[in-house]
């Protein structure tokens, strides 16, 4: 009796290891892919890295010929499927990360589009040099900054488009040229905040500027008072080179109390070489994990994050920095895992004038609907004419939000039905809103916030007609 058991059992772990082996074979071959917030899982053909130019033009060329289609990919921290495409060939561009040429007197670097702000920081903070342009976080990589068109804390500076002076694109049909304001001038246009749509960028040539030191500022007031304030003693004040500034969320100042960081250029910079080396941002995650927890899951977490994160900023107002370190914001801290639950960005520009009047419609809508608001994080960006799908057509203020939200299909709903309502009120002040999030805005709202969309997505088929460079974003709007 003993052999037969014995073989029986043999039979069905022979078939369990067959059914699990072609599963993952399958799951290998078929693989599902998340952005960083992981609310859109897809299926993609394959995920390929590149690592050469010469593999990646090759893979191109395949995909033209065969009819595929290619999705282009970063860290994936846009959230709307900007990254990738069902079915698609989703190329990951992190391990083209070289730098290729450096020259520090003429304040010029050129790296491959995978190479991160990190990796540009390392290499010209000991001469002194300091990025013009990027978001307050370094890890992001150069071609995915590009192609959602970032701004950060610099007031005289407008997005990442004022500080490209060329860079190499792939096309659709396997072929690479040169783009920059004078070579190919209508594709610079297109292409720097053009969501991966009209080719890979391979490699990109940056602009540098001097690693000042600054003496930071920390202000507190009422958000009726923050345009006037912005304009008479920072936009003002050649000294003040960066600024930042939060609105709270908290219910004991609902939309009500702001402080303002202000980067005043510091009057003896021959103290930066005491502050010149690169800070490790995230070695202490442990308390400000513990106060952004709070927040995430009461109104009185939330009470306690707001009054601790201003009174810290306030009481280390004086301090110094370099630049360079101010680019480089804490980003572990914020690292959120929980099966049931996400956090999401969105970004809101409305113009500076239209700040208050704006904030009193925000508030109105969010004392009647539910939305886990953690933090609104305000930058200036600039107007700038340059890009075709530039979200500034005037002086803005941008508003970054944090939201905790539902993975649930009744979480994204809720989720939903807020975020439109929050749309409208910002197109209604003259504003606009961040592509790289999820599609809730509607085809009108999309034209209304970009007026040059048409254009944008009838460019798209000139340079791509068989579309091989595909993404969800292009899906929704352009098709």
């Amino acid at each position: 009796m003993k052999k037969p058991i014995l073989l029986f059992f043999l039979l069905i772990y022979g078939i369990t290891w067959y059914v699990s082996f072609h599963r993952y074979q399958f799951q290998l071959a078929h693989p599902v892919v998340l952005d960083v917030a992981g609310l859109l899982p897809t299926k993609v053909k394959e995920i390929k890295h590149g690592e050469t130019k010469e593999q990646l033009q090759q893979w191109v060329k395949q995909a033209h010929k065969h009819g595929e289609k290619i999705s282009i990919a970063g860290m994936q921290h846009s959230q709307g499927g900007q990254t990738y495409y069902p079915g698609a060939i989703m190329i990951d561009m992190k391990q083209y990360n070289k730098i290729l040429q450096y020259d520090p007197k003429a304040k010029r670097i050129t790296v491959q589009s995978g190479a991160t702000w990190a990796d540009i920081q390392k290499k010209i903070n000991p001469d002194g040099l300091a990025l013009e342009v990027t978001q307050s976080q370094n890890i992001f990589t150069i071609g995915g900054s590009m192609s959602v068109n970032v701004h950060g804390r610099d007031i005289r500076y407008g997005s990442l488009i004022d500080t490209i002076e060329s860079f190499r694109l792939l096309q659709a049909d396997g072929s690479i040229i040169q783009v920059s304001r004078t070579e190919h001038p209508k594709l610079f246009s297109l292409v720097i905040g053009g969501y991966g749509l009209f080719g890979i960028i391979l490699d990109v040539t940056l602009q540098l500027t001097e690693n000042e030191l600054y003496q930071n500022e920390t202000v507190q007031m009422n958000y009726r008072e923050y345009s006037n304030y912005f304009r008479q003693h920072v936009q003002s004040n050649p000294n003040v080179r960066m600024h930042i500034a939060r609105i709270s969320v908290a219910p004991n100042h609902f939309f009500t109390e702001m402080y303002a960081t202000n980067y005043h250029l510091a009057s003896n910079q021959n103290q930066i070489g005491e502050f010149q080396k690169l800070k490790n941002r995230d070695q202490i995650v442990a308390l400000p994990k513990f106060f952004l927890d709070l927040a995430r899951y009461s109104d009185g977490g939330k009470n306690i994050f707001w009054t601790v994160q201003k009174n810290l900023l306030l009481k280390q107002s004086g301090s110094y920095e370099t630049r360079n370190n101010v680019m480089r914001a804490a980003t572990d801290f914020m690292e959120y895992e929980n099966p049931s639950r996400t956090e999401i960005l969105q970004e809101y520009f409305v113009p500076v004038d239209e700040f208050a009047p704006y904030i009193d419609d925000i508030r109105k809508v969010l004392t009647k609907e539910e939305l886990n608001v953690i933090n609104i994080t305000v930058r200036y960006v600039g107007k700038d004419q340059q890009s075709v799908m530039s979200y500034a057509k005037e002086d803005m203020f941008a508003l970054v939000w944090l939201i905790n939200q539902k993975k649930s299909a009744d979480g994204m709903a809720q989720t939903e039905k807020v975020l439109r309502k929050l749309i409208k009120v910002t197109l209604k002040h003259r504003g606009s809103y961040y592509l790289p999030y999820y599609s809730y805005p509607s085809q009108q709202e999309l034209e209304n916030a970009y007026p040059r969309s048409k254009e944008f997505f009838q460019k798209k088929r000139l340079y791509d007609p068989d579309d091989v460079f595909m993404n969800f974003f292009y899906k929704e709007y352009g098709q």
